[in-house]
C-alpha cells in the first residue's frame, strides 16, 4: 500500500567527502582563511534534493564517534583510509548545525554506522510501504533496495541516478540485491579494508555468486571448484565468511522509525542566515533566504514562496529551473562565494613561474628522475586521477 509519504535518509558522510573532493583542485576559502568547500557542497546537494524531490519526510544519518562493532571484529577496519582531512573535521559541526537549522533530525547511534542505521530504518519503512530514499554514493547499498527502497546515488557526471532492484541486479549482473553482500564478500572492498578472496575479483565473484548463489552454498560446495580457484576458496574459507559479516549491512539497530520526527519543518531562516553570514555564503543567502517585498515568508531566486505554517513546504530551490540552458551537473553548479581566493593576491601563479615539462616515458628517463627526486630537499607531486573520488579513483600520471 502507498502511503504519499516520500522518506529521504541522507548518508552524511559520504555526501561530506564526496563535496569537499568535488572542490579539491579549487577549494573554497572565505576571508577568514576557512575552507568551506565541504559545508557549501553538502548545503546544496541539500538545497537540490529538496527543490528536485520535495520529501515529505527526511532525516540525515552520521557515523558515531569512536569503534563501531566492525571496529571491534576486525582492527584493520577501514585502517587504510587517510586521516580525516582538517577542513571536514572542522566543517562536520557546522554541518550539523545546519542541519538543525533545517529542522532536519540527525540520526546517529553508538556503535553503529550511518549504513547500518539508514539500513534498518529503510527496510522497517518499506515494510509499512513508505517509498524510501537512500542518498549515498557507496555501492554496498544495493543489498537493501527492495520494491519500496530505492538507492539515490550522485552519478560522477553530476545529477542522480535511482537505483532500484532492476538497476541494481543488471550493475552487478546478479539474481537478486540480496548478492550484493556475496559480491562485496568475495571480490572485498578496498575503501572499507574488507579482505574478501585474495585472487578473487568482480568477474570471478560473479561467476561463483551466479553457480552457487551464496557464499555459504560455495563453501560447502567447493568439490565442484577447480584447480587453482578451488585451493584460493578452500584455503580462505574463514577470511570470506568473515568478509560478509563486515559486508553486511544491519537492519537491527536499536532505533524507532518514527515517522513524525521525520516530518519535513520549514527551516529556521534566521539560524541559517546567522550560519551562511558568518560562512560569507552570500549568494546563498540570496537565493535561498530572500524575504518577499510584504516579508511573507521566504522567496527564492526562482519566485516559489514558502508560507508559514506546519505543513510540509515548498522546496527552496537553488539552482535555475532545468530547461533553464545551465549545465545539469551538480558541482558544476555550485556558485564560488566571494571573497575567495582572489585575496591572496602575493601567492605565485603558473604564469609567474619558470616551469618545463618533461614527459618520463623510457627506462633511461625514469632513471634519472628517481636520481633527482631522492636528492631534492623539497618535493611536490600533483596526481591526475580518473575521478575525484579517493576511494574510487585510479591513477592516470603524477
Amino acid at each position: 500500500m502507498d502511503s504519499g509519504n516520500k522518506l529521504f535518509l541522507l548518508d552524511a558522510y559520504a555526501l561530506i567527502y564526496r563535496a569537499y573532493y568535488a572542490f579539491i583542485k579549487n577549494p573554497r576559502i572565505n576571508s577568514k582563511g576557512f575552507n568551506t568547500s565541504a559545508i557549501l557542497g553538502f548545503v546544496n546537494t541539500l538545497e537540490e534534493v529538496l527543490k528536485k524531490e520535495n520529501p515529505t519526510h527526511i532525516g540525515v544519518a552520521f557515523d558515531p564517534a569512536g569503534p563501531t562493532f566492525r571496529h571491534e571484529a576486525f582492527e584493520q577496519y577501514k585502517a587504510q583510509r587517510e586521516e580525516t582531512p582538517e577542513a571536514i573535521r572542522l566543517s562536520v559541526p557546522i554541518i550539523k548545525d545546519i542541519i538543525r537549522a533545517y529542522r532536519i533530525p540527525i540520526l546517529e547511534v553508538a556503535g553503529y554506522e550511518a549504513d547500518d542505521v539508514i539500513g534498518t530504518l529503510a527496510t522497517e519503512a518499506g515494510r509499512q510501504g513508505i517509498t524510501t530514499y537512500m542518498m549515498t554514493p557507496d555501492k554496498d547499498y544495493g543489498q537493501l533496495v527492495s520494491d519500496k527502497v530505492f538507492m539515490y546515488r550522485p552519478k560522477h557526471t553530476g545529477g542522480f541516478e535511482v537505483m532500484g532492484v532492476e538497476e541494481v541486479k543488471a550493475k552487478f549482473d546478479i539474481q537478486s540485491p540480496a548478492q550484493v553482500i556475496d559480491m562485496l564478500g568475495l571480490m572485498g572492498d578496498s575503501s572499507d579494508n574488507i579482505p574478501g578472496c585474495p585472487g578473487v575479483g568482480e568477474k570471478t565473484a560473479q561467476k561463483l555468486i551466479s553457480e552457487f548463489g551464496s557464499i555459504e552454498n560455495l563453501l560447502e560446495h567447493t568439490d565442484q571448484l577447480k584447480g587453482a580457484l578451488k585451493t584460493k576458496v578452500e584455503t580462505n574459507r574463514e577470511m570470506i565468511t568473515f568478509s560478509k559479516f563486515l559486508a553486511t549491512i544491519k537492519i537491527d539497530v536499536p532505533i524507532q522509525l518514527e515517522m513524525d520526527s521525520l516530518v519535513r519543518e520549514e527551516a529556521d531562516e534566521n539560524s541559517l542566515r546567522s550560519i551562511f553570514e558568518e560562512l560569507e555564503f552570500r549568494t546563498l543567502i540570496d537565493r535561498v533566504l530572500k524575504k518577499d517585498i510584504s516579508g511573507n515568508g521566504i522567496t527564492s531566486a526562482t519566485g516559489s514562496k514558502v508560507t508559514t505554517g506546519k505543513s510540509a513546504p515548498s522546496p527552496l530551490p537553488l539552482f535555475p529551473e532545468e530547461g533553464s540552458g545551465m549545465q545539469g551537473d551538480l558541482f558544476a553548479n555550485f556558485t564560488p562565494d566571494e571573497p575567495g581566493e582572489a585575496k591572496k593576491s602575493n601567492l605565485e601563479t603558473l604564469e609567474s613561474l619558470t616551469h618545463n615539462y618533461h614527459l618520463i616515458d623510457t627506462e633511461e628517463k625514469r632513471q634519472e628522475i628517481i636520481q633527482k627526486l631522492l636528492t631534492s630537499k623539497i618535493l611536490s607531486l600533483d596526481t591526475e586521477t580518473t575521478g575525484t573520488e579517493p576511494m574510487d579513483a585510479e591513477l592516470v600520471g603524477m
